[in-house]
């Protein structure tokens, strides 16, 4: 009988990574539209690995501009979607003019920073 409990608990962990799988969507399309934000470019190092990751993280693109990025095994936060790519946006010197806001539970946005408010207050005073 204990072989056949644990034969139980088996299956019953190979269905849970299966639940794992994330999906995670960056919308890059009001910078891309502009050629400020290349998203044909846009790529990420997990694990001292980049560009080279296989079965653990699937990075899709779509032409509307929007990169999914999908995790099956290898399972990471939302939080840590939003710091590597406020990485990238560092490396290719972006950073000072684009920010990245969470639009949805799995949905990031990239967006310019509101700058025409700031510049306005300036010239009333």
């Amino acid at each position: 009988m204990t072989g056949g409990a644990a034969q139980k608990g088996g299956s019953a962990k190979a269905s849970k990574k299966a639940v794992n799988k994330q999906k995670y969507t960056i919308d890059a399309s009001a910078p891309s539209q502009d050629k400020i934000f290349d998203s044909a470019a846009f790529v990420m190092k997990i694990n001292g690995r980049t560009g080279q990751l296989g079965d653990i993280v699937t990075i899709s693109r779509s032409e509307d501009h929007k990169i999914t990025i999908t995790t099956t095994s290898h399972v990471f936060s939302k939080r840590y979607m939003k710091y590597l790519t406020k990485k990238f946006m560092k490396q290719h010197r972006i950073r000072d003019w684009l920010r990245v806001v969470a639009t949805d539970s799995n949905t990031y946005q990239i967006r310019y920073f509101n700058i025409s408010n700031d510049v306005e207050e300036e010239e009333e005073e």
